[in-house]
């Protein structure tokens, strides 16, 4: 037997099965070098930020709910998800406009893109905060007096948004309590001295009670506390009707200020129409729940490149007449048909 003889050969399963994981192996050496190659590039590549929404409230968290969530609603209708492709931040001042700078330095700390305010002292503290995060106001009263912004066409800086200002608000008001009440001689005016936009609005109010034959009394208020000493000053005065200017911590302090109206036995207009629902008489105004709508197209806007300074600031369209008819029988008034006529709602 020579010596190849005593070798076996090997059958051909085998020598197949050989063949094949050589095969397999020279497939995956380049395989993995490749994906090496692929990972490193794939992991290296950075996730897209979510933009963080930075939201500035003079008033309480459980006062702004209903207005927060309509804002949520606009980005929802646009397209954006929170916790998915957009975070938002909110801060509450409480009614406490002392707090507002330290809240706005806090959101400009965390880098937001885009700051959104509901008041003249919240955006006011916004802007002393930054002067180039954008800011974009769901409610500010007139951003030219305040200094906000430079003109309604070419705001020319950080801040846009929409108002609640309208020349013939503070005539329309007087109009309606004196339909409403028509004995009124003189007129109540609550208003907040620390509030910047309301030096004009007492402005108009007073060339609009003269033209109107009626006498104003305006009784100041700073914070909060100032209410029941506000409270007595109206009380000596003894007016015939009140009217309330439009202003974050009033209105996070509206069950006092209608509990007093109710107790004096006090016809009143409000800017707001959770006053005439919490129990006041009449609330004029703009839909407030409309502009925190529309703010949220601004900050879409934004979000895609746009400069504040380029996007007009624009006045309010929807306004609301609520009148509160159980308010009206325990004041014995007779509200006329054709004021009912004109209310976008009636609580009977």
């Amino acid at each position: 037997m020579s010596s190849g003889e005593g070798a076996y050969p090997e059958p051909p399963g085998r020598r197949n099965e050989i063949i094949m994981r050589h095969h397999t192996v020279g497939l995956l050496v380049p395989l993995t070098l490749s994906l090496l190659t692929v990972l490193p590039a794939v992991a290296a590549q950075p996730s897209t930020p979510v933009p963080r929404i930075g939201l500035l409230c003079l008033f309480s968290s459980a006062t702004g709910a209903s207005m927060v969530e309509s804002f949520r609603q606009g980005l929802r209708e646009l397209g954006y998800i929170e916790g998915q492709n957009i975070r938002l931040e909110s801060r509450w001042a409480e009614g406490h406009q002392e707090r507002l700078a330290e809240l706005a330095a806090d959101l400009v700390r965390l880098d937001v893109a885009v700051l959104v305010t509901e008041s003249t002292p919240a955006t006011l503290a916004a802007k002393q905060a930054t002067h180039t995060i954008p800011i974009v106001t769901a409610a500010v009263g007139n951003p030219v007096a305040a200094g906000l912004v430079a003109s309604l066409a070419r705001p020319g800086g950080n801040v846009t948004g929409v108002t609640t200002f309208a020349a013939e608000l503070s005539v329309k008001r007087l109009e309606l309590l004196k339909e409403a009440a028509p004995q009124t001689t003189l007129v109540a005016v609550l208003w907040n001295a620390a509030n910047p936009a309301h030096t004009r609005h007492l402005e108009e109010i007073q060339a609009a009670a003269h033209a109107l034959g009626l006498q104003l009394q305006a009784v100041a208020v700073h914070t909060p506390s100032d209410l029941d000493r506000a409270f007595e000053a109206l009380a000596r005065l003894q007016p015939s009707a009140l009217i309330a200017l439009a202003d974050g911590m009033l209105f996070d302090n509206r069950a006092r200020i209608v509990a007093f109206t109710a107790k004096s036995r006090l016809p009143a207009i409000f800017s707001d129409r959770e006053f005439a629902e919490a129990g006041g008489l009449m609330a004029y105004g703009p839909n407030l729940a409309a502009n925190f709508r529309r703010a949220a197209a601004f900050v879409d806007k934004i979000l895609k490149g746009a400069k504040p300074a380029d996007l007009p600031v624009e006045q309010p369209t929807q306004f609301e007449l609520v009148i509160n008819l159980k308010t009206a029988e325990a004041l014995g008034l007779t509200i006329p048909p054709i004021l009912l006529l004109q209310a976008s709602e009636v609580i009977r």
